[in-house]
C-alpha cells in the first residue's frame, strides 16, 4: 500500500485524512466488532456518552448525530482523498480497519491490514457507504431514537466536507487536477440512491436538506450547510430528518 499511497501526504490533507497502519493499539477495536453490538465492550455506546459529556447535549439523539457525523467525516476523508490523489482506495474492511473509540483524529483508526482497490466511485461508495456507514446506521438506529434521514444527510454533509478540504489543499499545494478529481467523485456519490435527495452539491458548496442537531447543544449554532436559516425555537417545527 505504502507503494501506492503515500498516508504521509495524505494526512497533510488534514487530520480527518489520516491513517495509521500496522498493530492497533490495544484501545482500538475492529468494526466488525463495533458493528456486532454491545457485547463486543460498546464502542458505540462510549463514544456517544463522551460526545454527550463534551457538548452537554441535552439528549442522546443528538450526540449520536454528531458522533455518527464525525465519523463518516474520517472515512470519507481517507477514501476520497486516497482516490482523489492516487487514484487507489485503501480496503477498509471492518474486520481490517479499527477504531478508537476514546481517540481523535488522527489517531483513531487504524489498518492492520495492506491491501488497496481502484478508486473509482464505485469503490470509494462499497468501502465507505456500504461497509461502514450502513452496518453502523443499523446499530444506531436499533439502539436510539435516531432518525435514517439524519444519519443519510450526516453522510451527505460528511462527504461534501471531506470534498471540499481536499479542493482548498489541492489549491493551495498548486495540484489543481485533484481538487477537481475530488469534486468529480463526489458529485458521482451524490448522484446515488444512497445519497440522492441528502442536499444539493454545486462545486464546494453544498446545503443539506435534514439538520444534524447540534443547534440544540448549549452554546451550539447552526452548521454552514444546514437546512435551517437560524436555529428554531421550541416552538419551531422538529427539525427535518431528510
Amino acid at each position: 500500500m505504502t507503494t501506492l499511497i503515500d498516508l504521509a501526504e495524505l494526512g497533510s490533507v488534514g487530520g480527518f485524512f489520516a491513517l495509521r497502519t500496522g498493530p492497533a493499539p490495544a484501545a482500538a477495536r475492529p468494526f466488525a466488532q463495533v458493528y456486532a453490538g454491545p457485547e463486543s465492550g460498546d464502542p458505540i455506546g462510549f463514544r456517544v456518552a463522551k460526545v454527550a459529556a463534551r457538548l452537554g447535549a441535552p439528549e442522546d439523539r443528538v450526540a449520536v448525530s454528531v458522533a455518527q457525523l464525525g465519523l463518516a467525516a474520517r472515512l470519507w476523508s481517507v477514501a476520497l482523498g486516497s482516490a482523489a490523489l492516487y487514484g487507489r482506495v485503501p480496503d477498509l474492511d471492518p474486520a481490517l480497519l479499527h477504531w478508537d473509540a476514546d481517540g481523535s483524529s488522527p489517531d483513531d483508526l487504524w489498518l492492520t491490514g495492506v491491501r488497496t482497490r481502484p478508486g473509482d466511485a464505485a469503490a470509494v461508495r462499497d468501502a465507505v457507504q456500504h461497509g461502514h456507514l450502513a452496518p453502523l446506521a443499523d446499530v444506531l438506529r436499533a439502539r436510539y431514537r435516531i432518525s435514517a434521514g439524519l444519519l443519510r444527510g450526516n453522510a451527505g454533509s460528511a462527504l461534501a466536507g471531506a470534498a471540499r478540504e481536499l479542493h482548498g489543499w489541492a489549491a493551495r499545494s498548486g495540484r489543481p487536477e485533484v481538487g477537481e478529481r475530488a469534486l468529480a467523485l463526489a458529485a458521482e456519490l451524490f448522484d446515488h440512491p444512497d445519497l440522492r435527495g441528502t442536499g444539493t452539491l454545486s462545486g464546494t458548496a453544498f446545503r443539506r436538506r435534514s439538520c444534524c442537531l447540534y443547534y440544540r447543544c448549549p452554546g451550539g449554532g447552526l452548521c454552514g450547510d444546514c437546512c435551517f436559516e437560524r436555529p428554531p425555537t421550541r416552538s419551531s417545527p422538529a427539525a427535518p430528518s431528510g
